[in-house]
């Protein structure tokens, strides 16, 4: 279900490196798996307020493994 500017937040574990960069930035969107040393999403549809931090995330992670994708 979309809602009025709402996005998605993509991870792509294959290849997220483990620096936890995003969990820093949106820890209510990212977490952790340490037996994987990959990010997990906590929320795919994550609230328009968090869009800034989640945004910071995704443009600071070095691996280059988060995306936003916009609700069509």
């Amino acid at each position: 279900m979309s809602t009025p500017g709402g996005f998605r937040v993509v991870a792509d574990t294959d290849v997220c490196q483990g620096h936890q960069l995003c969990q820093g930035e949106a820890p209510d969107v990212f977490g952790f798996d340490a037996d994987a040393d990959v990010v997990v999403l906590r929320q795919t549809h994550p609230d328009a307020s968090l869009r800034p931090d989640v945004t910071t995330a995704v443009k600071y992670c070095p691996a280059f493994a988060l995306s936003i994708e916009e609700d069509q």
